[in-house]
């Protein structure tokens, strides 16, 4: 049976399998799945640094993440189940994947708890340019001097948000920065997966690896008893964080990317909105100017590459 359009667990095609040019339509499906990844990823961070403003971090982890197995397992059932075994070219991948995505995690929710969530999420739009400048370190990929320029104008625009020597630069800072590192480290490593890792396998690895991490922690933490109201709100991240998982890679799928790629910027609003109606953070002028910095320097490498496809 062929997988739906926006499962995460399609396997990538074979190399002598030409991708067909996109269909009428193709790039605003890709646009709304784009949102809408964004949009469960922003719900997600916020239900999270509410949640744990009562309840221990680790054990918020461990429970949303029992939620996440379980529903990883049920949507790779339409695809014939998971395929937990590897082959030997993967094992290494795999395990620098999981040991980007436990670390990231653990420092992205530390930092969400301390910092304003529209401050952090700012810091997160770099991703996209980090990415970009360690595929040419790692990868060889070719780095002009306009997509250097992008990567430096985008520095600077962290530097204007963090503002180190001042006392907005703190530790918390220092860890959101280190967040967004291993996730460079996460997203370059998947690329060594053969052909034959489906998406299903490396999730679902990624998922157990956070809730097995977040588990052993807690231990150290405590836990206390949740109410029917924090269990409520450990199932709805879990949903938005499906939700972010699912469109993510069904956006990556449809359309043309240097299209798509531009809406992922919707996440810094989604967060902007969600700090100041639940928590009442307002971005000061310093995460503005350093935002704008970094969405510019993201969405013109974005259109360069586009004009540099159509020649």
């Amino acid at each position: 049976m062929r997988a739906p359009l926006i499962s995460p667990f399609r396997r990538v095609s074979p190399a002598s399998i030409t991708t067909l040019p996109p269909q009428p339509g193709d790039n605003l499906r890709g646009a709304v799945l784009m949102c809408l990844s964004m949009l469960g990823f922003g719900c997600n961070d916020a239900v999270m640094k509410f949640v744990t403003q009562q309840m221990p971090l680790y054990q918020a982890i461990t429970l949303r993440g029992l939620v996440m197995l379980v529903a990883l397992a049920l949507l790779a059932q339409r695809d014939g189940g998971l395929r937990l075994r590897l082959a030997p070219g993967d094992r290494w991948p795999m395990f620098w994947r999981v040991l980007g995505e436990v670390g990231s995690t653990v420092l992205f929710l530390n930092a969400l708890q301390a910092m304003a969530i529209g401050d952090l999420a700012a810091v997160m739009q770099s991703l996209p340019l980090a990415v970009m400048l360690g595929a040419a370190l790692f990868f060889g990929e070719p780095l002009g001097w306009r997509r250097t320029s992008a990567v430096m104008v985008g520095l600077v625009g962290v530097m204007v948000i963090l503002r180190p020597g001042s006392g907005a630069f703190g530790v918390w800072a220092l860890v959101a920065l280190g967040a967004m590192l291993l996730m460079v480290l996460r997203d370059m490593v998947t690329r060594l997966f053969g052909r034959d890792a489906s998406s299903a396998t490396i999730s679902f690895y990624a998922a157990l690896a956070v809730t097995v991490m977040g588990l052993v922690l807690s231990l150290g933490q405590g836990w206390i008893m949740p109410d029917a109201a924090q269990l409520g709100l450990l199932l709805l991240s879990a949903a938005f964080l499906t939700l972010g998982y699912v469109t993510a890679v069904g956006a990556m799928r449809v359309g043309e990317i240097s299209y798509i790629a531009p809406f992922r910027y919707t996440s810094l609003l989604v967060a902007i909105v969600a700090g100041l109606l639940i928590f009442g953070e307002w971005p000061d002028l310093y995460t503005w100017l350093g935002s704008g910095l970094i969405v510019g320097a993201g969405g013109y490498t974005i259109w360069r590459e586009a004009q540099l496809g159509r020649r």
